[in-house]
Order: C-alpha cells, then sequence, then structure tokens
C-alpha cells in the first residue's frame, strides 16, 4: 500500500512505521465515515483500550514497589480516561489525519475529546496487530513517559476530593451550577461554579461539563487547602 505524505509524517511523530499501513488507515477511520467496504476503528479502539491498560498497570507496579492497590487504582485512572488520551493525541497530532464524514468535520470532530480519546486508543492496537505487544508497550511507555512521571499530582480526581473535604467537615456534597454557555455548537465552552453548603463557591470555565466542574473543584479545593 503507498503510504500518503500526511500519514507518513504521522508515523514519525508516532514512532512507529508500520509495515502494513491498512492498520494504521482503520485506526483513524471514525464511524461517520466508516462503510461495508471502509471499516472504522470501533474494533481497535477496544482492544486498544485493553493494551493500553495492560502496559499502564505494569508501568505503575514496576515504578514503585511499595504503592498498595489504593494508590496504584487512581494513578491508573487518571492516566487511561479518555481526556488522558485525547491530551496524549494532540501531543502528536492525531486529529490532522484523523478520517471523518462530513458532519464530524463540520462539528470539529478533529478537537473533540472523545474522537481524539478513541483514535488514540486505536492506534495503540494498530501498532499491537502490526508489530506485537512489545511494540504497542514501548509507544505507550513513550508517549505517556513525562504523564507518569507526573502522576502523583493529576491522580487525585478534583470533586471526589472536594466531597470528601465536605463530608469530613458534616457538610453535605457540593453543588453544581451551570452559569452559562458560549462559543459556537462544535466549540462550546461551559461555565461551571460548584458551591458548598458553608457559603465557598469557584467557577470554571472548559470546552465540556464534566471538564468544567473538576476545573471548578479542583480551584475550590486549593483555596480551601490554602487556608487550612
Amino acid at each position: 500500500m503507498k503510504v500518503a505524505a500526511d500519514l507518513s509524517a504521522f508515523m514519525d511523530r508516532l514512532g512507529h512505521r508500520f509495515a502494513t499501513p491498512e492498520h494504521l488507515v482503520r485506526a483513524l477511520t471514525h464511524s461517520s465515515l466508516g462503510s461495508a467496504t471502509r471499516p472504522d476503528n470501533q474494533r481497535l479502539e477496544f482492544l486498544g483500550d485493553r493494551v493500553l491498560g495492560l502496559s499502564m498497570a505494569e508501568a505503575l507496579f514496576d515504578a514503585d514497589g511499595s504503592a498498595s492497590e489504593g494508590q496504584l487504582a487512581p494513578r491508573f485512572n487518571a492516566l487511561v480516561r479518555k481526556e488522558t488520551c485525547a491530551a496524549v493525541a494532540r501531543d502528536i497530532d492525531l486529529g490532522a489525519v484523523l478520517k471523518l464524514g462530513r458532519s464530524e468535520m463540520m462539528s470539529g470532530g478533529r478537537r473533540k475529546d472523545a474522537l481524539l480519546g478513541d483514535a488514540m486508543e486505536a492506534v495503540i492496537a494498530a501498532v499491537y496487530l502490526d508489530a506485537g505487544f512489545e511494540a504497542a508497550r514501548a509507544l505507550v511507555l513513550r508517549l505517556w513517559a513525562g504523564r507518569i512521571q507526573s502522576v502523583d499530582s493529576d491522580a487525585r480526581d478534583p470533586k471526589t476530593a472536594l466531597q470528601e473535604w465536605a463530608q469530613a467537615r458534616g457538610l453535605p456534597p457540593p453543588r453544581y451550577e451551570t452559569l452559562g454557555r458560549d462559543g459556537p455548537d462544535h466549540a462550546p465552552q461551559f461555565r461551571i461554579a460548584v458551591v458548598l453548603a458553608s457559603g465557598e463557591t469557584e467557577a470554571a470555565q472548559a470546552g465540556s461539563k464534566r471538564n468544567a466542574e473538576q476545573a471548578a473543584a479542583k480551584a475550590l479545593l486549593e483555596r480551601l487547602e490554602r487556608g487550612a
């Protein structure tokens, strides 16, 4: 198969030259463009999620021999969640080579966390099929290297941590309020406030309600801990 220039450049960014480029083409094909003659990346996403999970579990297990399961689990979740996969995809400009149907392309699909995260998992599976588990694991460890080193600072889920802070002080769970939504449909921005029964509040803005809630919770938690 003749490899297009953009795919060849992406292989360079990825750090893997495919012996069977068809694996990569399928990994980059979203269901909005898939057909009977053009398989999409959904099955590869399923496989890649498992390859990523095993690679990351092994890396964390080996990196800290004294960590308990309770310490390893949140680190693992922070490293394999969809937002992290999407961030890694952005690091290698995966969105530039995503193959999308017209509707997804017009709605900003190349920037969506869900599409980027799914495609990143599919690319991991494509490497696994092309060259085996060791090659896929090496890819994961290389692309996630910085995040693995700094995972402790990211592993604490802000919403959960803030809820635990409130419960420890006899307060009901924090309340989240949507203050507004701006921007076009393909790139919305949500502004969310988190409010404690004791009156403390913070607000944040992000491209999804979930991310805005997390950012608001993190901001409030940091302020509360500074004042403790």
